[in-house]
């Protein structure tokens, strides 16, 4: 599976253009704030509309402004986690990790709910709500929602940030298992330069 991006969109004075292709593995969108890192994964995710460009995941086309295809954000797919995490505050961090776990078909599933509890160290914060967590915590769990939502490809949005040590190892070898068995793409944002030759298959500077 393979990202396939050639994306252009202008905001107010800034234009931002990002052009990817590549093979199984990890994406990494690295640079400096404001150089339109994050409006790429949203652009990806349907979140964001481009101006112009197509965004093709696995030979499947998402959008493409010239034929006029753009797929909702629900039909593609797309396990994001956003920087600021985007638990439901209504619900517990078990439920929010459920809620992951409910939209992924039986068949699909590949990755098991204590499985994901224990790699991300947060069985004891199942019972409490978001507005209780740390950033770092959130983080966490909004890590563990999107992987037992077992989506067709990840959008990861620093995913290690906020995060001790500790968890950050422990999140980097998840996303290693990912790239690596499960062949699962990966469009990963960061700018921590150490992390971005470790866990990239490819690296593109914007």
């Amino acid at each position: 599976m393979s990202f396939d991006l050639s994306l252009v969109k202008r905001r107010g004075d800034t234009l931002i253009a990002a052009h990817v292709e590549g093979g199984e593995g990890v994406t990494v969108l690295f640079g400096p704030s404001g150089a339109g890192k994050t409006s790429v994964l949203d652009m990806v995710a349907g979140l964001l509309r481009p101006d112009e460009g197509h965004v093709r995941v696995d030979g499947v086309t998402l959008f493409d402004r010239a034929a006029r295809i753009d797929l909702p954000p629900e039909r593609r797919r797309a396990g994001y986690v956003f920087q600021d995490g985007r638990l439901f505050p209504h619900l517990s961090v078990g439920a929010n990790l459920r809620y992951g776990e409910r939209r992924a078909p039986p068949e699909a599933r590949w990755i098991g709910f204590e499985a994901v509890v224990d790699l991300l160290g947060i069985g004891h914060l199942l019972a409490r709500r978001p507005r209780t967590l740390s950033g770092g915590e959130a983080r966490r769990v909004a890590i563990g929602r999107a992987l037992l939502a077992a989506p067709r490809f990840l959008l990861l949005d620093e995913p290690t940030s906020f995060l001790d040590r500790a968890r950050r190892e422990e999140v980097a070898r998840a996303i290693e298992d990912v790239r690596d068995r499960l062949k699962l793409p990966i469009l990963l944002v960061t700018h921590d330069q150490g992390e971005a030759e470790r866990l990239g298959t490819r690296i593109v500077r914007m």
